[in-house]
């Protein structure tokens, strides 16, 4: 073992992420990255500083065919990491890869659904379409379940897709030679795409609103033009939402096999003892959302109910993460 994968081996041990190896360091996040990618060698005072922080000799930092004792019989400890080759770093993020397109692709549906319901109960009632209440409907709920159809199937294979790999979000994982050098290579070259999709796609989302705003300044009351204005909201919104999961799953991937950001140690392990608010919380949301939109035949409004329970979501995960800490 080199000292570059040294380094990575004892910071995971650690429960540490490289921001925090570096602050404790005294060093840069790029230079830590730099030592675990084999392109540079810290100097010998960062090397005692290491044998120090991670409580091992020198000579195990410096000798690549000086491995750790490990303890024997009772008092070894149970591994809890899995390993990841080369091969299968490769093969996991080619699925996310995938994933990410038809998870999109589905969430983009999703929220495009009941934009043809809308857009045929306003031309409807407004008088410039020529069906029954009940007709146009219909047709809008017929649009509706053809969306949302294969969106459910490509929710579906992509959980089939991934489902070799979910460890990696939940267990604590060790990278074998070479795996973190080309995982954090392929990331920094897709960082710029990253951050241009994820703000172009908020600023859509921000805009959205922008088509309403102007119908209700240009347009009568209750004429098709706002209901139009309030269909555009759904599309744009869909297209940034589209652009931000596109790179956002990619990116995730990345950070589940370097154990950074939402997939390091420390919150693998309190997702495992907490997961179960977040199912909780989206099975009350779809709940509510089925009775609003059946039981109040409310289905040209009840879709703010997705917006409004992401927003509220975040405010759960971050009231729930505070009271953890206490």
């Amino acid at each position: 073992m080199i000292l570059a994968d040294k380094i990575i081996d004892l910071r995971k041990k650690n429960g540490w992420s490289q921001e925090e190896l570096a602050e404790k360091l005294g060093v840069s996040r790029q230079a830590v990255s730099k030592w675990e990618g084999a392109q540079s060698v810290p100097d010998m005072a960062r090397v005692v500083q290491m044998s120090e922080l991670f409580g091992v000799s020198t000579d195990y930092l410096l000798k690549d065919e000086l491995e750790q004792a490990e303890p024997s019989g009772e008092d070894a400890p149970e591994s809890l990491s899995r390993t990841v080759s080369l091969e299968e770093a490769n093969a996991f993020l080619d699925v996310k890869e995938g994933n990410s397109r038809r998870v999109a692709l589905a969430v983009m549906l999703c929220i495009l659904s009941p934009v043809a319901l809308i857009l045929l109960g306003g031309a409807q009632s407004t008088g410039l379409l020529a069906w029954s209440e009940k007709a146009a409907a219909g047709v809008g709920l017929v649009v509706l379940m053809l969306m949302i159809i294969p969106a459910v199937g490509l929710f579906i294979i992509s959980n089939l897709r991934i489902s070799p790999y979910e460890y990696l979000e939940r267990e604590p994982v060790e990278t074998l030679y070479g795996v973190s050098g080309m995982v954090r290579d392929r990331k920094e070259k897709f960082r710029p795409l990253h951050a241009r999709y994820l703000i172009i796609g908020v600023m859509l989302c921000i805009a959205s609103t922008i088509p309403l705003f102007v119908s209700m300044i240009f347009a009568e009351e209750g004429s098709f033009l706002q209901v139009a204005g309030i269909a555009s909201i759904l599309v744009l919104a869909a297209v940034g939402v589209l652009l931000i999961i596109r790179v956002s799953v990619i990116w995730g991937g990345y950070q589940m096999l370097l154990e950074e950001g939402d997939y390091s140690r420390e919150n693998k392990e309190n997702n495992r003892k907490y997961g179960f608010i977040g199912a909780i919380y989206w099975c009350l949301v779809t709940a509510g959302f089925l009775a609003w939109s059946f039981i109040g035949n409310s289905w040209n409004i009840s879709w703010i109910v997705w917006p409004v329970a992401g927003v509220l979501y975040g405010a759960v995960t971050a009231l729930a993460g505070a009271l953890r800490k206490h």
